[in-house]
């Protein structure tokens, strides 16, 4: 695995600068875990306390209904972040599921810690603020799409936006991503060649 704290701090300066001094106190705040394919971060019930970064593998955000049929709200690959916001935010029970597609390493931050390293350095302030607004955009942007278009052009747009996750992630969760089955899944990738 790579310097977690070097890649962190690289998501870091591409929208803000710190000194050494500054990434040294920030990751101070930061854990880092280890977890296997299939591990659960976040079980719908939980209290939620943390929020991840993710430095190695891939993970998946989902939401199971009373029928069990998993929705995936989001993957999670290395330089993104993932928790149930709404139960980090509001002391909430967690109403979501996250864990592991594969073998996983991810940096974690309580959000007392990040509020305490936002209050001590304006430009961390900025950044989180920054990430929030940006994964906002993007929520907002994945809604449009479900809303506006068929799910042949959701899949080229999820293809085109992040072509590694057809050989990262199982079909079954992407058909799940894009609210199809495998089956038609499969139609949609044969017609792609």
């Amino acid at each position: 695995m790579n310097d977690p704290k070097e890649i962190l701090k690289l998501h870091i300066s591409q929208f803000v600068s710190i000194s050494e001094k500054q990434m040294d106190h920030v990751f101070s705040h930061f854990e880092l875990k280890s977890l296997k394919k299939g591990q659960s971060l976040i079980s719908e019930g939980d209290f939620v306390t943390n929020e991840y970064f993710v430095v190695e593998g891939c993970l998946k955000a989902f939401y199971l209904n009373d029928n069990m049929k998993m929705f995936i709200l989001q993957f999670a690959m290395p330089t993104w972040w993932v928790t149930d916001f709404d139960a980090l935010y509001h002391k909430n029970r967690a109403t979501i599921n996250v864990d592991c597609i594969s073998n996983s390493a991810v940096l974690s931050i309580s959000n007392e810690n990040r509020e305490k390293i936002c209050r001590e350095i304006h430009e961390i302030e900025h950044f989180f603020r920054w990430r929030t607004n940006k994964g906002y955009v993007a929520l907002q942007k994945r809604l449009l799409s479900l809303m506006d278009h068929d799910v042949k052009f959701r899949y080229e747009e999820l293809l085109a936006l992040y072509p590694q996750l057809y050989n990262l992630v199982p079909k079954h969760l992407i058909a799940a991503y894009l609210g199809v089955t495998r089956e038609t899944l499969s139609r949609l990738h044969q017609s792609k060649r």
